[in-house]
C-alpha cells in the first residue's frame, strides 16, 4: 500500500462528487475508534484525524456498515432522532448528507470505511456518485 495511491484515490472521489470531505477510516488494532487515517478536503473544510469525540460503536450509520451495508443519506437531519448521531453531524462540520460505504478485507472483515460527506445543506446523491463511492471502496480495499 502506498499512502500517495490512498490519497489520490480519495482526492479522485471527491473532485468527482465537488463534496466537502472525503474519509477513510481503517481498523487500526487496539483503536475502538477507528480512526481517520486518510482523507481529501475542499477548500475551507475541517479535518477530522485529530477527531476523538464521537465513539463509532454507537453510531447507527457505523453499525449498519459494519454489517457490510452502504449508507446513502441525501439528508442527515432526517435520518436518525438519535441525540448521539446528530451531535456527530454537528462535531463533523455540520453534516448535511453522507455516503458512507464499507472497505472489505479479502478475509471478509471490515477493514475500513470510505465516507464522502456533504456540509451545510443536504443534497440529492445521483446513482453514479453511489457506485463511484463503491468503487473507490474497492480501489481501496485493494491498496490496503
Amino acid at each position: 500500500m502506498t499512502v500517495a495511491e490512498i490519497d489520490d484515490v480519495l482526492q479522485a472521489l471527491l473532485s468527482s462528487t465537488g463534496a466537502s470531505r472525503v474519509t477513510l477510516r481503517q481498523d487500526v488494532p487496539g483503536d475502538y475508534a477507528f480512526p481517520v487515517t486518510h482523507e481529501a478536503l475542499a477548500a475551507g473544510v475541517g479535518s477530522l484525524r485529530q477527531e476523538r469525540t464521537v465513539d463509532l460503536r454507537n453510531q447507527p450509520v457505523a453499525l449498519e456498515v459494519a454489517a457490510g451495508r452502504q449508507v446513502v443519506q441525501d439528508d442527515c437531519a432526517q435520518a436518525y432522532d438519535d441525540p448521539a448521531f446528530h451531535r456527530m453531524r454537528e462535531t463533523y462540520g455540520g453534516l448535511a448528507a453522507q455516503i458512507v460505504t464499507p472497505v472489505p478485507a479479502a478475509d471478509g472483515r471490515l477493514a475500513g470505511i470510505v465516507s464522502l460527506h456533504q456540509l451545510g445543506s443536504p443534497r440529492r446523491w445521483t446513482q453514479d456518485e453511489i457506485e463511484a463511492c463503491r468503487a473507490a471502496a474497492v480501489r481501496v480495499g485493494e491498496l490496503l
